[in-house]
């Protein structure tokens, strides 16, 4: 048998050697191929990506600031101030027997978060076009780094609410551990409509010019600085549809009231936000497929 060409085996050798190359095919956009489990695991597989973009919003956020990570503390505490000298001083609104500071502040951090989160993460598609258009990785990962970073200065927040409730000698309870449930809701939330509005801005524009007057009407449309005892009971069953009006009204309620939260509300806007994150991801991976040809 003759033997074989040298260069050949080499070759041979090296091709043997080598493990098939991985592919991702991004398909055309169709509802048929969408396959949630399998675009779950593979946001699991890219999960050490997220973690560094998360960490690198934050670094970016508060690099060569002089107040550093204060600034996440600054923004809830100085619009609790503004709100606590009109509508306390001059308006004299209801807040439910507690200190209107404490009140303000305590709906003001939950907020603040999901406004921060979806302000940012719009914009987190078009304000990565290179990373879309030449590299490969599930898209959702931006604007859900935005959504964490945010978290981060939720928590950093939350200090002046511990705070503030020791100088106003408002002892926490264990209905506080609410809390937590209340906050992963608020994250999903907050993720469902950073994905369904960063999926939008890369074809219409219009939606990272319209998010801050959204915003704006949405805060007046939540208990934030009034209670929801204040709304009228008759509006009440539409008034609750609104996620955020169950979610900031039982953190503030579970927080400084110590009471267990009402789960009505809070059910209705679990409900709302998982449902609406289940149908915002599968639209934002919809239109994946588009999304490098257009931005």
């Amino acid at each position: 048998m003759a033997s074989r060409n040298p260069v050949e085996a080499i070759r041979a050798s090296t091709f043997e050697s080598v493990a098939p190359r991985r592919l991702s095919v991004i398909r055309p956009p169709s509802l048929t191929r969408l396959n949630l489990p399998a675009n779950l695991s593979k946001l699991f597989h890219y999960r050490d990506l997220l973690y560094t973009l998360t960490v690198h919003r934050i670094k970016v956020r508060y690099k060569q600031s002089a107040l550093g990570v204060s600034w996440a503390i600054l923004q809830p505490f100085s619009m609790m101030l503004i709100f606590t000298i009109i509508f306390s001083l001059f308006a004299r609104m209801p807040s439910d027997g507690a200190p209107y500071a404490l009140f303000a502040y305590a709906a003001l951090l939950p907020w603040t978060y999901f406004s921060t989160s979806l302000a940012n993460a719009t914009s987190g598609l078009v304000s990565h076009t290179q990373l879309v258009t030449k590299v490969y990785f599930p898209r959702e990962i931006l604007p859900i780094t935005y959504v964490f970073a945010a978290l981060f200065d939720f928590l950093i927040a939350s200090t002046v609410l511990a705070g503030l409730m020791i100088y106003y000698r408002v002892p926490p309870s264990w209905n506080a551990l609410y809390a937590l449930p209340i906050v992963v809701i608020l994250t999903a939330f907050a993720i469902a409509m950073g994905l369904l509005f960063s999926a939008t801005q890369v074809r219409f524009r219009d939606i990272g010019v319209a998010v801050p007057l959204i915003l704006q009407l949405w805060m007046f449309a939540t208990p934030v600085i009034y209670p929801l005892s204040a709304v009228p009971a008759r509006l009440r069953s539409l008034y609750v549809l609104n996620p955020l009006v169950g979610l900031v009204e039982n953190f503030r309620q579970t927080v400084l009231n110590g009471a267990a939260p009402d789960f009505y509300t809070l059910g209705l806007s679990a409900f709302i936000s998982f449902a609406l994150l289940i149908i915002s991801y599968t639209y934002f991976k919809h239109m994946e497929a588009t999304m490098a040809d257009i931005i």
